[in-house]
């Protein structure tokens, strides 16, 4: 009986958190002002998904794209505006003091993926960090600060 409830209550658990997750969508189902931006954005670039997200209560729709071999994600409103975008760099790219940041802030890890992320008119720069299983980010401003919450 335990172990049912257990069961029972995993399940649950699993399932309110698939409830905050994207679901992956086709561009038939977006809004028509989501399937347009999603159009304009693509331009060049090749279509790797669709999703729907639901963060905060309000609805979101990404596009993930393949932009010259690197990756590129655009986060929509259902209005069509793009809220956010992050785009795939080479850690050599991005300002000397950020990279800095990074570099210190990833400390012995592997620094795995480097990106610009660019959200409410203001960019920063997002570094997927792994060390041993862990994984981590590391989020720093142009000039090397942390980023604002």
């Amino acid at each position: 009986m335990a172990t049912t409830r257990a069961s029972i209550l995993a399940a649950a658990a699993i399932c309110g958190l698939c409830l905050g997750s994207e679901t992956k969508v086709q561009m038939k189902d977006l809004p028509p002002a989501v399937q347009k931006t999603v159009a304009e954005q693509s331009k060049g670039a090749i279509v790797r998904g669709l999703a729907k997200e639901v963060e905060d209560g309000k609805t979101f729709y990404e596009v993930e794209l393949k932009v010259k071999g690197r990756t590129r994600d655009v986060l929509i409103d259902p209005t069509g505006a793009v809220v956010s975008v992050e785009q795939e760099v080479a850690l050599d790219s991005i300002p000397a003091a950020a990279r800095a940041a990074i570099e210190k802030g990833a400390g012995k890890g592997r620094i795995v993926l480097v990106e610009s992320v660019t959200a409410g008119g203001k960019v920063y720069y997002e570094a997927h960090v792994k060390t041993g299983a862990a994984s981590s980010e590391v989020k720093v401003m142009p000039d090397g600060g942390p980023v604002a919450k």
